[in-house]
């Protein structure tokens, strides 16, 4: 295609880069991004237990090339800081996932979880206000019913757009360890929430129960061996789903089988390479991130230092592996030392499953064409964040003479990583989060 470099499996350009204030708090750090179904929308949740949603321009006919900018289209309070007297802890306000639900009104509605809590949000527009009540004058106030002598019919009428988010649902008090993953169903009547141990299934109209499909705490806290780490329904089939451990499994589960999931069907492991093995190595094997393709047919999962996509028939080994940031290898004794190794990388699919998009530090993410196995690094910076700017591949040099346009993985900024990215689900339209900008790119039309 024209529009694509021979380094690039897409390339991609800003059309609104929003860039928060440079002294920003620690409130302000955006901690998961997601896409609505139709790509009109794109939610951003902090760790300030905000929600900030963005609306994509309409196109127009002097402007045609604003079609695609994201504006803030509405920003509420999601969930505030908490504490359980009980066992003396704090709950943090962060938000850690956000899914939306598919439209069905003119109405949007989301689900936003924090540790503990999960919130279902309508999200809706109101143009109109109604004027002329009987019961009450114009400030509101109720009036006299003896000084009523005439009936009127309130009227609507016309008002600047409002924007409002209202919280319909709260689901509550059933996680006693940290909320790491919701998933919607494909049935659109049910979702679940999984924290370390365990899973739950709730009905969206039922907010004082849900049913525990898999629990994995044994009797004894000191057999602990592997915590789960990520989950996800299979888009088509409500009755699959699928989550991964901190071991580097995963598993996939019927819920036809039986009510409690603890038997898997499927179990997806790859067999360790012991010329590999390490102190580092059961830290950097678990896995991060689970995604179903939007076919269904394949899970791509993500740990510290690779991505791998494993075909639902084969559970030995993955199809494929792709090296993120295999340069950092030899330098886990200080990533260990600093935390980062303890980093959790979320990976993306684009609409046609044929592109994997994941985050590394130094504000680099990377891209991997399935097909033609050219993968590029791209860096999300206020540098080289102008308008209609192409970004640039970025290389990192391991050893030996740099060259102009590399970097030396020696200089590479830990403290700048991109954990969250999301992708259009129909367009090449990306969302990267870094620290507290985000950063929207789409390919580059002639």
């Amino acid at each position: 295609m024209k529009c694509f470099s021979r380094y690039l499996p897409y390339l991609f350009r800003p059309p609104n880069t929003i860039l928060s204030s440079s002294c920003h708090t620690e409130a302000d750090i955006i901690s998961t991004v997601e896409f609505n179904h139709t790509g009109e929308l794109l939610a951003t949740g902090d760790k300030g237990g905000r929600v900030v949603i963005f609306q994509r321009e309409q196109e127009s006919k002097n402007q045609p090339h604003r079609r695609g900018e994201y504006n803030v289209y509405s920003t509420f309070q999601s969930h505030e800081p908490e504490f359980d007297y009980l066992k003396s802890l704090e709950i943090e306000e962060k938000i850690n996932k956000i899914r939306w639900l598919p439209q069905q009104n003119a109405a949007y509605f989301l689900l936003s979880t924090n540790d503990k809590t999960v919130k279902l949000w309508k999200v809706s527009e109101r143009d109109k206000r109604p004027e002329g009540y009987n019961l009450k004058d114009e400030d509101g106030r109720l009036r006299d019913p003896s000084t009523i002598t005439t009936l009127r019919v309130p009227v609507l009428r016309p008002m600047d757009l409002m924007v409002e988010a209202t919280p319909r649902r709260v689901f509550a008090n059933a996680h006693t360890y940290h909320i790491n993953s919701i998933s919607v169903n494909s049935d659109y009547e049910t979702y679940m929430s999984a924290d370390d141990l365990r899973i739950n299934l709730w009905n969206f109209e039922i907010i004082n129960q849900s049913f525990n499909i898999v629990d994995i705490k044994p009797a004894n806290m000191e057999e602990l061996t592997e915590v789960i780490t990520a989950a996800e329904f299979h888009p088509h089939h409500c009755n699959t789903f699928v989550y991964s451990s901190s071991k580097g499994t995963i598993r996939l589960c019927d819920m036809r089988a039986s009510a409690l999931c603890d038997r898997h069907s499927k179990f997806f492991e790859e067999p360790e390479d012991p010329s590999n093995r390490s102190f580092f190595s059961e830290i950097i094997s678990s896995i991060s991130d689970v995604k179903f393709s939007h076919s269904g047919r394949y899970i791509m999962t993500r740990d510290y230092l690779t991505v791998k996509v494993w075909d639902l028939n084969m559970e030995n080994r993955p199809i494929e592996t792709y090296q993120v940031h295999d340069y950092l290898r030899s330098k886990l004794c200080s990533l260990y030392e600093n935390d980062c190794i303890f980093d959790k990388f979320e990976c993306v699919w684009n609409g046609s499953d044929s592109v994997i998009m994941t985050g590394s530090y130094n504000n680099f993410f990377r891209m991997f064409d399935r097909n033609t196995k050219r993968d590029v690094t791209l860096e999300a910076s206020r540098e080289n964040s102008k308008p209609r700017a192409i970004l640039k591949p970025r290389k990192v040099c391991v050893g030996g003479k740099r060259r102009k346009d590399e970097i030396s993985v020696d200089s590479l900024d830990f403290s700048k990583k991109i954990l969250h990215t999301a992708w259009h689900p129909s367009e090449n339209i990306i969302a990267v989060a870094a620290t507290n900008n985000l950063y929207i790119f789409q390919d580059k039309v002639n």
